[in-house]
């Protein structure tokens, strides 16, 4: 649309179905390059990510040309379909449902992007639960712990190949 403008920064968080740790290190850049792809055709920018074994961090510059839900959920969708077609996982890789969003400025960028980068060494520290309550209580989102992941697991649920 002529004459709109707009500069939103926004962290995106979002789990393994079951919080398995399912995405293995040797396939990480493959998975980042396919990422980056999906959020650059939506008319946004990757400014950072990482994707760890059980979750995913995404740090993007947003263009409101489609809603935020419905990009989380192309997104979402798009990279069960590549990795389930690359055949990573025994069984079939989901992404759980749901996902956070947080809000940055401008002058925190550099910030957010380090943080995401340090995945590694933050882990070693804290689990990514700890992590996610703590991101949801910083920025002041009400939630109940008893619907923040679901940990029932199948017996035919997949696993790392």
């Amino acid at each position: 649309m002529p004459n709109t403008y707009s500069q939103i920064y926004l962290h995106i968080v979002f789990a393994v179905q079951f919080r398995q740790c399912l995405i293995p290190q040797h396939h990480k850049e493959e998975l980042h390059k396919y990422f980056t792809g999906l959020i650059t055709n939506r008319d946004s920018k990757l400014l950072a990510i990482n994707c760890m074994p059980d979750h995913t961090h995404l740090f993007i510059g947003y263009k409101p040309t489609i809603s935020l839900p419905e990009l989380v959920k192309e997104i979402k969708v798009a990279s069960n379909q590549f990795i389930n077609r690359k055949r990573w996982v025994n069984g079939r890789f989901k992404w759980q449902e749901g996902y956070g969003v947080f809000s940055f400025s401008q002058s925190q960028i550099d910030t957010v992007i380090n943080y995401i980068n340090r995945q590694e060494q933050h882990h070693k520290k804290s689990t990514f639960k700890e992590e996610y309550i703590q991101l949801l209580k910083k920025f002041n989102v009400e939630f109940n712990q008893k619907f923040l992941f679901d940990f029932k697991q199948s017996e035919d649920a997949p696993t790392e190949r």
